[in-house]
């Protein structure tokens, strides 16, 4: 007999979920602190330009920054400290992944300026690989820096309207998209769609209300489906 594929495709939203606001594995004992980024020096920045745009590929997301020179690019990521405080060097300290999901649960981000190394966490980096997406849309580097610069400092969150893509993308080309958002919606509907598995359901509604920030103590799992279906088209 065959098995039911929409619990796992239920599984591997819920998997990607997280991954989509860069929650990353962290080993055993680590007290929900981020592992240390490579050393200064680990990536070669000699062939970044000024306004480039980075892509870290990671195994079921990318992270996106903007290179803004001398070793510093400016991304957008979930964190509730901006919250409670305007010290920026509180702020400016690794993101721990307790940070972060209080960030999306609150809709709480920050535009920060990190190193290289802070950025990508050893992963391999592809340089304005969204250009040829784009073709004459591509604003002079000068202007997509400044624009990253601009908007450094605290910011709403959202999966849907505003993560790491739609930045980027604003700051490099002058309208906010995000391709990899599109495609975890894409994904939801089809789970939503196939009415042969409750469990599917329960886990697409439970993914909802983590993805935008609402309370699941008040509000039943499956009303906000149709909630879901009508923010993402």
């Amino acid at each position: 007999t065959m098995k039911n594929p929409v619990p796992q495709a239920a599984s591997l939203l819920l998997e990607k979920l997280l991954l989509l606001v860069h929650v990353r594995p962290l080993p055993a004992g680590s007290g929900g602190e981020q592992p240390p980024p490579p050393a200064p020096g680990y990536y070669d920045t000699s062939c970044f330009k000024r306004g480039d745009l980075l892509e870290v590929p990671r195994t079921l997301f990318i992270h996106f920054g903007i290179y803004l020179g001398e070793n510093r690019v400016a991304h957008l990521m979930p964190d509730i400290l901006p919250a409670f405080t305007g010290d920026r060097r509180q702020i400016q300290q690794v993101v721990t992944n307790k940070r972060l999901i209080l960030g999306v649960i609150t809709k709480t981000a920050s535009i920060r300026v990190d190193t290289v190394e802070d950025f990508a966490y050893g992963g391999s980096i592809l340089v304005n690989h969204m250009d040829r997406l784009f073709e004459d849309q591509v604003l002079g580097s000068e202007e997509a820096a400044r624009r990253a610069e601009k908007l450094v400092g605290a910011t709403a969150y959202s999966l849907l309207w505003n993560n790491c893509e739609h930045f980027v993308t604003y700051c490099r080309y002058g309208a906010p998209v995000s391709f990899q958002t599109d495609k975890f919606c894409e994904t939801v509907k089809m789970i939503i769609r196939d009415q042969r598995s409750v469990l599917a359901s329960v886990l697409v509604g439970l993914a909802s209300i983590v993805c935008l920030g609402l309370a699941p103590s008040t509000t039943l799992p499956t009303i906000f489906i149709p909630f879901f279906l009508w923010m993402a088209g």
